[in-house]
């Protein structure tokens, strides 16, 4: 990753920050966007919230060529159908859609000026399986599926490569009350074949290596990360 820019935007915690030490151990030079500056990372860090406004003003310290676009901020609002709100939709769709278009936006003309650039999103396996309480998240990420291949056919003339990495439960702030007991732990562990559920460890390697000269011929992908969950009994 020596020489290359990488932007990740929700670098502060969880995956994106697992994300941030592996680039930076390998060399990267990291810009970092979110609500607060991920500690232990050395990066350009540009406040922002995606839930707040558009990127357009906020990612204004990039650099005028962008090797990589990680976008990792995401949503866990898990109720049943008669308890979600239509609110409830619109905000997952801010976080986990929109925000990410509006990232791309801004990174646009960077990204196309590296002639050979990767773009990694995030969706969930709750996107392919059919998982009670999860219409407001599996709508978000099934829409960032479709972004991803979609863009992923638009960008392939500039070589630029779109992939979406679609985790199970990873052990990440955002999972702390699906993850808040022995008694929980020990069942999240026993629904997967792999018998444990995920670190951010797991998915931030394979969001890395999306990012690599070595994934180059990898584009409009959704790669599962989930201990088997979407494939296997």
């Amino acid at each position: 990753m020596q020489g290359k820019n990488i932007l990740i935007v929700g670098a502060s915690s969880g995956i994106g920050h697992a994300l941030a030490r592996q680039l930076q151990e390998q060399g990267a030079t990291l810009f970092t966007a979110g609500r607060t500056q991920p500690e232990g990372i050395q990066s350009t860090h540009m406040t922002w919230d995606v839930t707040q406004a558009p990127a357009t003003d906020a990612l204004n310290q990039l650099p005028d060529t962008l090797h990589g676009l990680v976008y990792c901020p995401g949503t866990i609002n898990l109720k049943p159908f008669q308890r979600l709100t239509l609110d409830d939709y619109s905000n997952d769709l801010q976080v986990n859609v929109l925000g990410a278009v509006s990232a791309i936006h801004t990174a646009y003309a960077a990204i196309k000026k590296s002639k050979s650039a990767s773009i990694v999103l995030f969706s969930t396996v709750a996107a392919k399986l059919g998982m009670g309480m999860h219409s407001s998240v599996s709508v978000a990420k099934s829409a960032v599926e479709g972004l991803t291949k979609s863009l992923a056919a638009e960008l392939a003339p500039f070589n630029v490569r779109v992939n979406a990495v679609a985790p199970s439960l990873t052990d990440t702030p955002m999972a702390k009350f699906l993850l808040a007991d022995d008694t929980k732990r020990d069942a999240a562990n026993k629904r997967h074949p792999l018998n444990r559920y995920g670190s951010p460890e797991d998915i931030a390697t394979m969001a890395a290596y999306l990012l690599t000269d070595q994934a180059s011929w990898i584009t409009g992908q959704i790669i599962g990360v989930d201990g088997g969950m979407g494939s296997l009994k």
